[in-house]
């Protein structure tokens, strides 16, 4: 690390087109004020300051309008999801009528299994990745469980090779090949939450499809961070949270895809024949003009809104207005552009540090998002040293179990200067932890 890498760093972020953006986050400050190197986003997003004031704007209308705020305030509240259907779209590449936010991730995944995880015979099989993020393993077992199944046999984990710290898709299409007849549904990350290895989903939705599996994605680490294109892709459903690189804070509401061809009021494979059993159903799922009826006979809405089910948490997705209007100025595509020199430069930064460092993350910036994931020789313990030096060096990045730092230079308020920062902290913790 020199001199000239930090003029380098500082030149690129004086030419940087999207530079203007890191000043509507809120950056985390030390004692002295100083912002902390925040490398953090993959795993909570940073607070668009928009936020406080439309968090404030809802909670001054309730306190205006009490109830006349569903239908009068300045946002109407019974309506309130639209005004996140724009931003939505434009992240996941879907049709309106097919992304809705609601819910929480797991909760909407346990909603997409109980439409579209139907064993029936042979073909009761989950596919997913060996370390998935625990939540979704959590939802899989308990709804294998439901059917009065065995996870330990009808679930199926697939690993790296030996040697290996990523999946290919081709070992996915070749474990599809194999089992494809006993499986019923895969569930795969866009981006997996470990490694920070991007898949190529329209390569997997169509493996899933031509053996008769259902192709589900979970994207929570994907959307706001890579382009996506949902209803091209031709994934039958997908799920996401929106508290990473959504920027839409703790516990905020999440994100649920569900492709057209499955919104009538019967769930349908890919060839539109009928899948059996249907959606569960609750008062926001049933049709809008007539929900107010209270009436017994349930219709359900149109589109992705018929898997809703309850009325939109208002104090929880103002936030996420905030945020996808900056999304929505800035576009994903030059985003994406930004995202692939921060990432690469930080890995330019600390590939040189190997053996010391192993960077699991594909090198190949199409398969990877804007997160590297760092292995420290050594072992366990020091990397766990060398994660708590950095900490008290003021960055902020997270530590994944067993061994892995994580770190993510997140386009919308990171800069090349903070990239730097980060290698230079681990290059001098590197020589003085044992």
């Amino acid at each position: 690390m020199n001199a000239a890498t930090l003029l380098d760093a500082q030149a690129r972020d004086a030419r940087d087109p999207l530079r203007r953006y890191r000043a509507r986050f809120a950056l985390p400050c030390n004692e002295r004020g100083d912002p902390l190197v925040y490398l953090s986003g993959h795993s909570l997003g940073l607070m668009p300051l928009a936020a406080r004031e439309l968090v404030n704007e809802e909670l001054n209308e309730w306190a205006r309008l009490a109830v006349l705020g569903h239908e009068h305030a300045r946002r109407p509240w019974i309506p309130y999801h639209e005004n996140l259907t724009a931003g939505l779209v434009a992240l996941s590449g879907a049709r309106a009528s097919e992304v809705i936010a609601m819910n929480s991730l797991t909760v909407n995944l346990h909603l997409m299994l109980a439409s579209f995880y139907r064993p029936h015979g042979p073909r009761n099989r989950i596919l997913i990745e060996a370390g998935a993020f625990s939540s979704d393993r959590h939802a899989l077992t308990s709804q294998i469980a439901w059917w009065g199944l065995d996870p330990a046999s009808v679930l199926i984990e697939l690993a790296p090779l030996a040697g290996e710290d990523i999946v290919s898709e081709q070992a996915i299409e070749e474990c599809l090949a194999r089992h494809g007849e006993q499986i019923a549904l895969l569930l795969w990350p866009g981006v997996q939450f470990r490694t920070g290895q991007a898949f190529d989903l329209p390569r997997l939705a169509r493996a899933a499809h031509r053996h008769g599996c259902i192709a589900g994605f979970d994207l929570a680490h994907s959307i706001g961070n890579l382009p996506l294109d949902l209803h091209a892709t031709d994934a039958d459903f997908a799920v996401w949270c929106s508290y990473k690189y959504l920027n839409a804070g703790p516990g905020a509401i999440g994100g649920c895809f569900v492709h057209q061809r499955h919104s009538d009021a019967q769930p349908r494979d890919r060839h539109g024949g009928a899948l059996p059993g249907a959606r569960l159903a609750g008062w926001w799922s049933h049709e809008q003009p007539t929900r107010f009826l209270m009436e017994s006979q349930f219709q359900a809405a149109d589109g992705v809104a018929a898997w809703q089910i309850s009325n939109p948490p208002i104090l929880a997705a103002a936030p996420l207005i905030a945020s996808l209007a900056v999304f929505l100025e800035a576009g994903i595509a030059a985003l994406r552009a930004k995202s692939v020199e921060l990432t690469d430069f930080l890995d330019e930064l600390i590939r040189p540090l190997a053996p010391a460092v192993h960077i699991l993350t594909p090198h190949d910036s199409a398969r990877r998002g804007c997160q590297l994931s760092l292995r420290i020789a050594g072992g366990t313990s020091r990397g766990r040293r060398v994660f708590d030096a950095l900490n008290a060096r003021g960055m902020i990045c997270d530590w994944r179990t067993p061994d892995i730092i994580r770190v993510a230079p997140v386009p919308l308020y990171n800069r090349f200067e903070d990239a730097w920062h980060f290698a230079r902290a681990l290059t001098q913790v590197l020589r003085s932890t044992p």
